[in-house]
């Protein structure tokens, strides 16, 4: 899916609404257990209540990765049930180099070999290019870089001062641009550093940004909006916890669809007032 058709997607939906499916086997409800796959009837039960409303769904695979076989198989259910021309996300944040990033690539783009057809997959760039492009290699698909998290711990490395004066994660963006397309590659920017998106922006004007933290963390979706978005959208903003677990008995789904409804609505203001 290239950035015009995801763009399309985002205007018909009037949403740029990212469902993360971290869908954590302690916290589903209970009378999903008797269920032969309890997560993957509760990712289908939120699939359904949700795809009308997002755009992207966005499995972390540390989720399916802990249950072992089973969870890779839960992720392979899952991942055929979601609807054609919603766009998926690997949110596997993989950073290693040579044959061992190209062979993690292959494991979520190349269905031939793993079952798996991501649109996309989140990438660490610590190693430096090594372990960025060979995921580039793989046409129609898309990277995401990790560049500005919303988690406390991303001062520790992202916003030092190189001996340049930027920042960190600005040069990270800077450098990455150059190994790859604006149809190639995202950048994870999280809500919680709305203020550095307009420095952002600046950098990378082109090139879609996945925003997590909205939501449960406490981000502003406004603000994102506001700082965030140019004119093809350039925006997916997800959401995990505030709709997957929105409600916790057999209500869960229909919560969940109603906060997924809550957050397209603010998005269509949002679009209509920025684009």
């Amino acid at each position: 899916m290239n950035k015009a058709a995801l763009f399309s997607i985002i205007k018909e939906k009037k949403s740029f609404l990212c469902v993360g499916l971290d869908t954590d086997i302690k916290k589903i409800p209970d009378f999903l257990r008797k269920e032969k796959d309890p997560v993957f009837e509760f990712n289908r039960r939120i699939i359904d209540a949700t795809a009308d409303f997002c755009v992207a769904y966005k499995p972390n695979i540390a989720f399916y990765e802990a249950m072992g076989a089973r969870g890779w198989e839960s992720l392979q259910k899952t991942m055929a049930y979601i609807p054609a021309g919603i766009f998926t996300i690997a949110d596997a944040k993989r950073g290693d180099i040579g044959n061992t990033s190209s062979l993690y690539a292959s494991a979520f783009f190349d269905k031939a070999s793993s079952g798996f057809d991501f649109d996309s997959v989140t990438v660490a760039p610590y190693m430096g290019e090594d372990s960025v492009k060979p995921f580039l290699e793989y046409k129609g698909k898309w990277v995401i870089v990790l560049a500005l998290t919303s988690n406390s711990g991303s001062s520790d490395f992202q916003t030092v001062k190189t001996a340049e004066g930027d920042f960190f994660y600005e040069h990270v963006l800077e450098k990455c641009l150059k190994w790859g397309t604006d149809d190639q590659l995202m950048f994870v920017v999280g809500a919680t550093q709305a203020t550095s998106f307009a420095a952002i922006r600046k950098i990378a004007p082109s090139n879609f940004l996945l925003v997590p933290g909205v939501g449960a963390q406490g981000g502003s979706l406004e603000m994102v909006a506001k700082f965030g978005m140019n004119a093809n959208c350039g925006l997916l903003v997800n959401a995990s916890r505030s709709i997957i677990y929105a409600g916790n008995n057999e209500n869960f789904a229909r919560l969940a669809a109603a906060e997924a409804k809550n957050m397209q609505q603010q998005m269509q203001v949002l679009l209509e007032a920025y684009l």
